[in-house]
């Protein structure tokens, strides 16, 4: 494999960037729907959202159905070409996280713009960027080869980012219509533009809410300044034992499951490019902290972690009072690693929060597991080096390392329920700012990712 990609050496790469205009043209069009599933006044947006993705599957050649879910609607689309083939079910999702937009200053959150080689907007890659290269992936395989050479399955979760509450009950009431060989997993990153790597694995994740009441209402902080219990000094105590001074999580027995890295991962995760100034450059994370004694690329990938993602107490916007607040609240995001369980993790929180919270003070602690995700590990085998190829062919670049995906997704469950093998292929990047503000997904990772795609697909059909 040459070290770079050159003109005409690659047919479907080549379609795929003489059509890139119309390709960001119709990310635009999609990203201009703010398909947020959290809120409930966006109802109708998700449903324009899942209309309008299920017109672009139409238009590629697959048979569509709209499977309401809960609030919102998952769109599944098929399209099978020999029934000896391979059948492949792609999972991603169309609906996308909140924004803010006072922090947004490329352009407004719904408001599409390309710019310097990049699309912004909500969604362009968390994941409808992704969702979109698969689309032209069947494109550009039917231009060049004139078949896919697989029978492909759609799945477009529209509650992804709400932890997909209704996903088991969609799989588990028509097992027939979701039935496959695989899953590939289109809602991941891959390392750097340059530098494609596969992913093979996944952090589980569970979400956590802690809450401490204190007075049983707002009082004045100096007529009870000194002798009454304030909730949000209790809660900022509780959060700061949640590490030691090693990075390391001080929650009791929280690391027996934990599975060690082995010799052959540890050299998976080296051979990926890697500099302290890039990551913090691309990540606008301003400093490497977290667990001493392992590499960012393993506290990354193979260690857990726990994260604060929300604080709540007093008053955080308006005008301040003064008061000593009646409560303060913390959102806790909790990821996972192969051989820990959720339900054993959630057990180990709950008795560590009730073990440090001081006697005199009340509080509830909810641990979200009803809609908490399992790790994941692909398998090796033929598959994974079908999707190293793929990855050489469509970046036109040799591959380096293998690595993972930190943040969580209903893999494991559907490996499961599916009994299939999952394998990750995503077209994001670290430097993408999924979930944050001026959200963008960088071209060459649509061309790049669409094209890996088409690859594959002739891979697994052995061409």
């Amino acid at each position: 494999m040459n070290a770079e990609h050159h003109e005409g050496a690659d047919p479907i790469g080549d379609f795929l960037r003489a059509h890139l205009d119309e390709m960001v043209e119709r990310l635009s069009a999609w990203v201009a729907i703010p398909s947020v599933s959290a809120d409930p006044e966006r109802r109708i947006e998700l449903a324009r959202s899942a209309h309008w993705v299920a017109g672009e599957l139409r238009d590629a050649g697959l048979a569509t159905t709209l499977l309401p879910a809960g609030d919102s609607i998952t769109v599944f689309a098929e399209r099978e070409h020999d029934p000896g083939a391979p059948t492949v079910l792609v999972y991603s999702h169309h609906d996308v996280r909140a924004a803010k937009p006072e922090e947004w200053s490329e352009t407004a959150p719904f408001t599409p713009v390309r710019r310097d080689g990049r699309l912004y907007g909500r969604g362009a890659s968390d994941a409808k960027g992704q969702v979109l290269a698969h689309v032209w992936a069947l494109r550009a395989a039917e231009a060049v080869h004139g078949a896919p050479g697989v029978n492909l399955k759609l799945l477009i979760d529209g509650e992804e980012e709400i932890g997909s509450p209704h996903l088991r009950q969609l799989l588990e009431a028509d097992p027939e219509r979701f039935a496959c060989d695989l899953v590939v997993f289109s809602d991941t990153i891959q390392w750097q533009v340059d530098s494609p790597a596969p992913v093979t694995s996944m952090r589980g994740t569970v979400t956590a809410t802690l809450t401490v009441e204190g007075p049983a209402r707002d009082v004045h902080s100096g007529a009870a300044s000194g002798v009454t219990l304030n909730p949000a000094l209790v809660l900022a105590q509780v959060l700061a034992r949640l590490h030691d001074d090693g990075g390391r999580i001080a929650v009791p027995g929280f690391y027996d499951d934990v599975a060690p890295t082995t010799s052959a991962r540890a050299a998976e995760l080296e051979a990926l490019p890697f500099t302290e100034d890039d990551w913090v450059t691309r990540t606008d994370t301003r400093a490497i902290v977290g667990e001493q004694g392992f590499t960012p690329k393993e506290r990354l990938w193979t260690r857990p972690a726990i994260e604060v993602i929300s604080l709540l107490a007093g008053d955080p916007e308006g005008l301040e009072r003064s008061v000593i607040p009646r409560e303060a609240t913390a959102s806790l995001s909790v990821r996972t690693v192969p051989d820990q369980r959720i339900p054993d993790v959630a057990d180990l929180l709950r008795s560590f929060v009730a073990s440090v919270m001081p006697p005199e003070a009340r509080y509830t602690f909810e641990v979200d597991e009803d809609i908490a995700q399992e790790p994941y590990v692909s398998p090796s085998g033929d598959v994974l080096d079908a999707l190293e190829r793929a990855l050489a062919r469509g970046y036109g670049l040799p591959v380096q390392g293998r690595m993972g995906n930190a943040g969580g997704g209903p893999a494991e469950w559907l490996s499961a329920r599916l009994g299939a093998p999952v394998f990750f292929l995503g077209t994001g990047l670290p430097e993408d700012h999924w979930h944050a503000s001026d959200e963008s997904i960088d071209l060459r990772m649509l061309v790049r990712g669409a094209a890996t795609l088409g690859h594959l697909w002739q891979e697994l059909a052995g061409r």
